[in-house]
């Protein structure tokens, strides 16, 4: 199959000439998250019949030409796992896809133990595919050959395994649930994270005194600034069990530090003193200053009454008869906050459940009557 590498404005215009009306196309994308401060895209994935493109968007940016072929609803896009890949294409690229095959939810759908791409490739087109760059640092450049060759991987066999799925959906006659899912993952949006409080974020923070509690959100800024100035993960300038012990510390001095388990030397002689000079300023603030740990916001979680919690169990039991029955996870048929949420509502008719969110015409057509047996009660 052939292989391209897209760098240049020039070559993007010739590969939207290439994909202009095709009915068909697998993607993927990988991201930098896992070695840099943001997760962003870092290279973008096309196949379409016996060629694969690969977009380099660190050196140009597709956007504004593959939006209207990405955004065609004569255009299916197919992806696996497509949350991911969707979130990235909303966030950085500004895309809003709306015909999508998920080759993950449709193998789920179908009945398949193992849903991971590797696996389902290697059982129904006996190919083996490569897990060695899964968590690679996509955003150095050049990309090595054997990177690109990895990167092409994950999509050159997506259409045929779309295909095979397709017929087994409908031989199991289940192809209009896949449809529905993949509807409704078409419409998932995402808003942009708001910032928090970092010392929620760390694990064992909550143990902590007010006077630590303010040295550890002192410690969080000064690794988010670090982390952001060099471009490398949080984890990777100092992990959250150092931040902690840090914040622990009765003395401010470089060497106390320098004896924490896993700190970097490296990280410590270029930033300690910024640090030290941080962790004292706190120090020295009146305990009043002290925030400590924050309460957390939003609505709090309904607790079921006693009647709920026995409508929850019928459901359940409803649930995993059909799932055992039907051949598919429990967690893929309906999930258990779903099932929780659906035990709480007052409905009369199959029409009223559909305006749970979440709830979907086919789950009505594999449980619906049991389901409203059990809310009636």
């Amino acid at each position: 199959m052939l292989v391209q590498l897209i760098e240049n404005q020039e070559d993007l215009e010739h590969l939207v000439q290439t994909l202009d009306g095709k009915g068909r196309l697998a993607i993927d994308l990988e991201a930098a998250g896992f070695h840099r401060y943001s997760d962003k895209v870092c290279l973008l994935q096309i196949t379409s019949d016996d060629q694969t493109f690969l977009i380099d968007t660190l050196s140009v940016d597709p956007s504004d030409s593959l939006r209207p072929i990405f955004q065609n609803p004569d255009t299916v896009l197919v992806l696996h796992g497509g949350v991911f890949d969707l979130r990235l294409l909303q966030r950085d690229l500004h895309i809003f896809p709306v015909q999508l095959f998920d080759t993950q939810i449709a193998a789920s759908l179908v009945g398949e133990p193992s849903l991971g791409l590797a696996a389902l490739l290697n059982k129904y087109l006996n190919i083996d595919l490569s897990k060695k760059y899964q968590r690679a640092d996509w955003a150095k450049r050049p990309l090595p050959k054997e990177m690109l060759a990895y990167a092409a991987a994950d999509t050159q066999h997506l259409n045929a395994l779309c295909d095979l799925l397709t017929e087994q959906l409908e031989i199991l006659h289940r192809s209009a649930w896949v449809s529905e899912e993949c509807l409704a993952l078409s419409k998932l949006r995402w808003e942009p994270e708001t910032k928090s409080d970092p010392v929620l974020k760390i694990k064992g923070s909550k143990h902590l005194s007010n006077r630590e509690l303010e040295r550890l959100r002192g410690i969080c800024e000064w690794r988010d600034t670090i982390a952001k100035d060099i471009d490398r993960a949080h984890f990777r300038v100092a992990g959250d069990p150092i931040l902690l012990e840090i914040a622990r510390l009765q003395s401010n001095q470089l060497s106390s530090i320098g004896r924490i388990k896993g700190i970097s030397n490296k990280i410590l002689m270029k930033f300690g003193k910024t640090l030290i000079k941080r962790l004292e300023q706190i120090d020295n603030l009146p305990a009043e200053q002290w925030m400590g740990y924050p309460t957390k916001k939003g609505p709090r979680r309904h607790r079921l009454s006693n009647k709920e919690e026995r409508i929850l169990e019928q459901l359940k039991v409803i649930r995993n008869k059909a799932a055992d029955k039907l051949k598919i996870a429990r967690g893929s048929m309906m999930s258990n906050s779903l099932l929780s949420h659906i035990a709480t509502i007052q409905v009369d008719h199959s029409a009223d459940l559909l305006q749970i969110d979440g709830v979907r015409n086919w789950h009505i057509e594999a449980l619906g009557n049991d389901i409203l047996d059990a809310l009636k009660g």
